[in-house]
């Protein structure tokens, strides 16, 4: 195994992920992307069942079976990019079987390995979110494929190789955590639905102990010193939960407002609740400056001093919808993947960046007639 010592050295990405549900018994996984640009070409991306593509590069394919080249089992809906010559890339996305997942940086401490194992085929790190959408019907597909069918490589793309690690939910409501760590690749199943960055995921769990003190209910009054001071404000029984953009913290506030928030009765609410969990985790443009760049490819054209959350998307395993808001255009949009199964080829299209207000002056023009 080799460590990415360039990778983590340059990147400073965050994203934040979660599962949820509602109460009608709704699926439901969102993101947050969270970073200083997007590639250029990245956008809403459909990929029919029978999509051609491959799980590495032309390059990285030297000396490897011709297996890479594969032909996608199901359709898939999410975030990435149709522009490279080895194939479609997703950042996340949900598949027609209700399997919906995505990648998230893993800073310092993705390890791949520098050859690949006999009877696996070879997948490079960016490949892995559309590779087991397109053949993946559940987690549980999902975790025995990157156990024992792939290989997960350090061969470069576009000059670099991310630090990643992933999450992937389906219609059991079952959340997996998969890390490539220095001892090997680790599967977590059955998590409690919540990933940032690095650490990796057991550090996190354990993390959260130091925090066991923190509860939904607000506390009485305090008495001290012979003082009895009454509780002026709301929130004191969440004191102590951490407020900064660090992993860590993203990690707790995220773990902790999955367990006491109130989920949606149904999708629509539940997606309009969830988007608003996330939103505590999300990056205030301004509020965290990168001290680098980050490895720039040539896709990269518009960076910012700040990472920040480019965008946040949230999915449904029973309606095979895929919804997102921007940073700008807070105006939640969404695509319906059964309706898209009707056309044939891949296709995407923007995000619509631009912020989208709704005027309602006409609404009190009825109200005056």
């Amino acid at each position: 195994m080799q460590v990415q010592k360039a990778w983590g050295e340059m990147l400073h990405a965050g994203c934040s992920a979660m599962s949820w549900s509602t109460e009608n018994h709704r699926h439901l996984w969102g993101r947050n992307f969270d970073f200083n640009r997007i590639a250029k070409g990245s956008g809403i991306t459909y990929l029919p069942k029978g999509t051609r593509y491959s799980t590495c590069t032309a390059k990285a394919q030297r000396g490897t079976p011709s297996q890479v080249h594969q032909r996608a089992a199901y359709a898939a809906v999410g975030t990435g990019l149709l522009a490279l010559p080895s194939g479609p890339v997703l950042y996340e996305g949900i598949n027609e079987k209700g399997l919906m997942g995505g990648q998230l940086y893993y800073r310092t401490f993705a390890r791949y390995a520098p050859a690949v194992r006999q009877g696996t085929l070879p997948l490079q790190p960016p490949f892995a979110v559309y590779h087991l959408l397109a053949q993946c019907a559940s987690v549980a597909e999902a975790a025995e494929m990157m156990q024992r069918e792939v290989t997960v490589i350090d061969a470069p793309v576009l000059g670099t190789v991310p630090p990643l690690h992933w999450s992937f939910s389906d219609c059991t409501g079952e959340t997996a955590v998969i890390e490539p760590d220095a001892d090997g690749l680790h599967i977590y199943r059955n998590t409690m639905g919540v990933m940032t960055n690095s650490p990796g995921y057991p550090w996190h769990r354990l993390h959260l102990l130091n925090y066991a003190n923190v509860r939904d209910l607000d506390y009485d009054a305090f008495s001290l010193n012979g003082e009895v001071l009454e509780q002026c404000f709301s929130g004191s029984g969440a004191q102590g939960l951490p407020g900064d953009w660090s992993a860590p913290s993203r990690f707790v506030r995220l773990a902790f407002l999955k367990h006491y928030a109130q989920k949606g009765a149904d999708e629509a609410a539940g997606v309009a609740r969830m988007l608003r969990l996330l939103q505590s985790a999300a990056f205030p443009l301004g509020m965290v400056r990168v001290s680098q760049s980050g490895s720039v490819t040539a896709l990269d054209t518009e960076l910012t001093p700040y990472d920040y959350t480019v965008y946040t998307a949230v999915m449904c395993a029973e309606s095979r919808r895929f919804y997102w808001a921007t940073y700008e255009n807070q105006c939640v949009q969404y695509v319906d993947l059964q309706h898209l199964q009707r056309c044939p080829r891949p296709a995407q299209i923007a995000f619509q960046t631009a912020p989208d207000f709704c005027c309602r002056n006409a609404a009190f023009a009825e109200e005056g007639s």
